[in-house]
């Protein structure tokens, strides 16, 4: 969803009550900090009404997690924290929407912290969105990890064609595990992105119709002929390709499958989705030629790098995306390791993960895959789209690729012999004959 502009209006100072007192949040004593929360609404919301509003407060630390609602204050530990805001907003029109607000890994110190959240409220998208990520890949019957069969599945929420051409994929640079103080700060405005793959076309060459999916793989062949346990993505709609300058690490181009146009990635071999899951994943309609977007948006910036063996001074260059032209994100992460979401609130204020701690193994053959709502009129799903990706995710779901081709779902070769619609949900073939539809060759 496309950012919405953000301007100031009269300040909503929030204090909220303990719906369930717990003492590592509520506390008296000397060293507790009050809490002074500050909402900033949209332009488009000025002269609206707020009623239920809800405050989740989130320990970084413990990951203890308590939910507020409005009333007279909050006093919590110094610490790190994580905060998720939520109200019902009445525009002056009568229509009626959620408005959210997030941070997270906030400091909390002194005797008071004052913290502004930019609200934002959701508008049905228009374009595509994206149904699945499979980062973990799958595993040889060695127990080695394979390389290659990772994908990124759209799908079309809406009720009417919708064309991929020009659409571009993109990676995070940061990463969900590590936060960084970093100047400038432009998460408000942009992406600070590592690597972009644009469907190629000249507007109407992909037609994507309502309910169908479309599917962009690392590498478009059969993996089952190097792995017996991956499966086919030798009828993928694109892939991407790199020429690698490493001798040692050379990509493949498959013959049967159409390659993306590569804009830039950092690596000097062939990228592929972080195995872990610990990055960001977004598509976007950039509105202007390769050539324009590699001169003039470059983002350097200043980082630091805090360790046992001291503080280091960095500096660094990529590129950034403005937070317009971005259509959909997907924050990734792993709970024992997550820090911060790569993206403004607005595009995602949650995240989602297969496994719990780093180096999972049980997260082979595994992805995350977006909720089903409800199944239309034609039997298609309509699934979820909020902009929370901890609520729009199914995560740990055996991947749809493994379901639908009935490959093996584990390092022993079983074959998944269920279908669902989300990774959850069985499909029902009364109510979806033809389901899933798709732009693919098989």
């Amino acid at each position: 969803m496309k950012k919405l502009i953000m301007s100031v209006i009269p300040v909503l100072v929030m204090a909220f009550c303990l719906t369930g007192c717990d003492d590592s949040f509520d506390d008296s004593s000397a060293a507790s900090t009050e809490l002074l929360l500050t909402v900033k609404l949209p332009d488009e919301a000025a002269g609206a009404t707020l009623t239920d509003e809800s405050l989740s407060v989130r320990n970084v630390s413990t990951g203890r997690e308590q939910t507020y609602s409005y009333t007279e204050g909050i006093v919590l530990l110094p610490g790190l924290y994580d905060f998720t805001y939520e109200a019902t907003l009445r525009l002056p029109s009568g229509a009626e929407s959620t408005l959210r607000a997030a941070a997270t890994s906030v400091r909390v110190l002194g005797s008071s912290a004052a913290i502004c959240l930019e609200g934002y409220y959701n508008i049905e998208s228009d374009d595509l969105i994206i149904a699945e990520v499979f980062f973990s890949g799958t595993i040889r019957n060695s127990g080695n990890q394979y390389h290659g069969d990772d994908y990124i599945k759209l799908y079309n929420n809406t009720d009417h064609v919708i064309y991929a051409d020009g659409l571009t994929i993109f990676e995070s640079k940061f990463t969900t595990t590590a936060k960084y103080e970093h100047t400038p700060d432009i998460m408000n405005e942009a992406m600070n992105v590592q690597a972009l793959y644009t469907v190629p076309g000249s507007g109407t060459d992909h037609p994507v119709a309502p309910g169908e999916y479309f599917l962009i793989c690392d590498t478009g062949i059969d993996h089952r002929v190097a792995n017996p346990n991956s499966f086919d993505l030798s009828g993928a709609d694109f892939e991407w390709y790199d020429v690698s300058t490493s001798p040692d690490n050379m990509d493949i181009d498959s013959p049967l499958v159409p390659n993306m146009d590569k804009w830039y990635c950092y690596t000097l071999s062939y990228w592929v989705l972080h195995n872990r899951g610990f990055k960001a994943y977004g598509i976007a309609r950039i509105p202007v030629d390769r050539d324009t977007y590699l001169k003039d948006y470059t983002y350097h910036y200043d980082w630091i790098i805090v360790s046992a063996a001291g503080t280091f001074p960095m500096t660094a260059d990529s590129y950034k995306i403005p937070n317009e032209w971005i259509v959909d994100v997907v924050n990734c992460s792993v709970a024992s390791e997550y820090a911060w979401n790569l993206c403004a609130p607005s595009l995602d204020c949650g995240w989602t993960s297969c496994g719990t701690i780093d180096k999972d193994k049980t997260r082979y053959f595994h992805s995350v895959r977006r909720k089903m709502l409800r199944l239309n009129d034609d039997g298609n799903p309509v699934l979820k789209d909020t902009n929370n990706s901890s609520a729009d995710f199914n995560p740990d779901c055996i991947a749809s690729e493994i379901e639908l081709q009935g490959t093996a779902m584990d390092a022993d070769g079983t074959p998944c012999t269920v279908i669902t619609y989300d990774g959850v949900v069985p499909v029902d073939r009364s109510r979806s004959p033809r389901w899933p539809m798709t732009s693919r060759k098989f």
